[in-house]
């Protein structure tokens, strides 16, 4: 078993990726993991602009080359016509887990009624759990809160490193009898 935790962060905004934006996404993300994991993990930090085929070549190199068994990106899930996440996540994927985009979206409309707007989705390539998220950090949190107890059990069984929480932050769930660390 690898115990080396390894997680992609990566920021997709044509904005931020020239410097004329800051990223508030990524660090929102880092700061959010640092409060759930416990335990040692390290974040491969990435900003891109929203392009395709740049997407999809940075979820490869994040997930086969640089292992990371999580990869959570921010930003290009919305309807506008530069926003291309999901699709760039569907074509490097070989398994899509819709219920990640259905809570993430449940839990947001509570806040905002244009979450309906949001095509977060997840997938899997290897043994890479990949999560799309909206941009802004209010949003980043609620949606980590809302489908994070189950990430753990998803990367154990893919293949990946056991991934342990605080509880008082964010209990993760896995049945009865599922492997320990």
């Amino acid at each position: 078993m690898n115990n080396d935790i390894r997680i992609g962060i990566l920021t997709i905004s044509d904005r931020a990726s020239q410097g004329e934006y800051e990223d508030k996404g990524g660090p929102a993300i880092r700061d959010w993991l640092t409060l759930a994991i416990k335990g040692a993990w390290e974040a491969i930090a990435r900003i891109i602009s929203d392009d395709e085929v740049l997407i999809e070549a940075t979820l490869r190199e994040l997930s086969d080359r640089e292992g990371c068994c999580l990869i959570i990106t921010t930003g290009g899930t919305g309807p506008a016509l530069r926003d291309v996440t999901p699709e760039a996540t569907e074509k490097v994927c070989s398994k899509m887990l819709p219920g990640f985009g259905e809570q993430m979206r449940s839990v947001s409309l509570a806040s905002v009624p244009t979450a309906i707007l949001s095509r977060q989705t997840a997938g899997i390539r290897g043994q890479s759990l990949i999560i799309n998220l909206p941009g802004k950090p209010a949003a980043i949190a609620e949606c980590l809160h809302a489908v994070f107890p189950a990430v753990p059990y998803c990367i154990d069984l893919i293949g990946g490193p056991y991934l342990e929480t605080h509880p008082d932050f964010c209990a993760s769930f896995r049945p009865v009898g599922a492997r320990r660390g």
